[in-house]
């Protein structure tokens, strides 16, 4: 009987696994998982030594604006792909809010070929949901690459901010796979612009956007969800006042909490980094971190995402509030969470879950999300003792910037591999970009390998 070969194998290292943790090789074969097991390295063409290292399911980013087209002063699908591979993970989700919006198929087309050869990891861009669009939702979900539906009930310009409920309920009636949602209250936003009209301290910020535009909003859309019967993903969640009606409601809803609302606080950031600070929903006092971190352990919290919405620093050093909201953070995503499993804040197993089986779960990625036969072959090795501070040297974000430069974390990535091919290793990007679009098992059409 001949001996089973694999193109790459790792070697030695704990596996994550739905199981648990467990020591055990990797055996990879056309760019899927053949084995898992005590494997022989002479059966490998490559093989990677990862002993003392664990074995992650590749991490997948489910929130991050690229900029491109339109804004690639800001970033591209080139650099924040890169930045993403550099940060440990594998698959990348791309909002719409670019120039032009994604509201067509032919838009979602162009930026499929814009990532084609150029995008480090596996990619996926969201349809907006706009007037315009909204009785072909149904049809654009379908569409190959496309990963969902994004609403913006606040916080966005032209077509794309959709704030009356006709318009909501049309676009939730029209499609069946899970919406993205940016719940913001418009109409108290527009009411409460005066707080800062003409110049304020940017620590206002929390007050213009307060907690009860965040409320209003989360309700709102929760209660048009329940009408259409469609299910809804609730990104970016900052109060604790929503947190409550998400855990009454997780038939319909599913939530995101970002690694920045999750560390930072009002407001000592917006003294230590001003405008840098500055983002939707904001970033708020302690007591909503806190509320958080107990959704985290409670199970309340679905999914852990970056929003990475990088501006130039000439950009966001303009005065408050003509100072753009949003911050990088798909680079540093991994390097947070696991300084917070350290610190005891979540077990890595939990982790995962938020960053890995979760998103699997919520938006259908069809063969992600866990280490398992079958499943592609997309890792993220970490060393857990690793303690690195983050450098602008490291970043390769456009903007050049964190607002967690100069902090340092235990725990760092130290292999990327999409598919089998290894994407990077300490901290340098290998090879070329072989990023392909994501499959989603309800748009899988004929056999899923296909």
């Amino acid at each position: 009987m001949k001996a089973e070969r694999f193109d790459l194998i790792l070697k030695g290292g704990t596996l994550v696994t739905p199981a648990g943790p467990r020591a055990a090789d990797v055996g990879v074969r056309d760019g899927r998982i053949a084995a898992l097991g005590t494997l022989d390295p002479d059966a490998g063409e490559q093989v990677i030594d990862v002993r003392g290292l664990h074995v992650l399911p590749g991490v997948i980013d489910t929130q991050v604006h690229f900029r491109e087209p339109g804004l690639e002063h800001k970033e591209d699908l080139a650099s924040g792909t890169a930045a993403a591979a550099l940060g440990g993970v594998t698959t990348v989700f791309e909002m719409p809010n670019t120039t032009p919006s994604t509201l067509t198929a032919l838009d979602l087309q162009d930026k499929l070929s814009r990532a084609k050869g150029r995008a480090w990891t596996d990619h996926a861009f969201f349809m907006g949901a706009a007037a315009e669009n909204v009785e072909h939702l149904a049809a654009l979900e379908q569409q190959p690459g496309c990963c969902g539906v994004k609403i913006f009930m606040g916080s966005s310009t032209g077509s794309l901010l959709v704030d009356d409920d006709e318009t909501l309920l049309q676009a939730l009636r029209n499609g069946r796979r899970r919406v993205a949602v940016h719940a913001e209250d418009e109409a108290r936003l527009r009411e409460r612009l005066a707080l800062v009209r003409g110049g304020a301290d940017v620590a206002q910020h929390p007050e213009w956007r307060d907690v009860e535009t965040a409320r209003l909003a989360t309700q709102r859309v929760l209660n048009l969800a329940r009408r259409a019967g469609r299910r809804i993903h609730v990104l970016h969640v900052t109060t604790a006042e929503e947190i409550p009606l998400l855990a009454a409601n997780k038939d319909v809803a599913t939530m995101e909490v970002t690694p920045q609302h999750l560390t930072l606080t009002a407001p000592e950031c917006y003294q230590r980094l001003g405008t840098f600070a500055q983002m939707n929903p904001p970033i708020r006092e302690a007591r909503h971190r806190d509320a958080l971190w107990h959704a985290i352990d409670q199970g309340i919290v679905d999914v852990v995402g970056s929003d990475h919405a990088p501006h130039t620093r000439e950009e966001k050093a303009r005065s408050y509030p003509t100072s753009p909201s949003g911050m990088p953070g798909v680079q540093t995503l991994l390097p947070l969470m696991l300084d917070h499993v350290n610190a005891g804040r979540l077990t890595l197993e939990r982790l995962v879950d938020l960053v890995c089986a979760g998103p699997q779960r919520i938006y259908g990625i069809a063969g992600k999300g866990r280490v398992a036969v079958g499943y592609d072959a997309d890792f993220t090795v970490v060393d857990l003792k690793a303690r690195r501070e983050i450098t602008a040297k490291w970043l390769a974000a456009k903007c050049g910037w964190s607002p967690f430069e100069g902090i340092t974390v235990t725990g760092w990535p130290k292999a990327t591999i999409v598919r089998g091919n290894i994407v990077m290793r300490e901290d340098e990007l290998q090879g070329d970009p072989t990023g392909q679009p994501a499959r989603f098992v309800e748009t899988l059409s004929g056999d899923a390998g296909d």
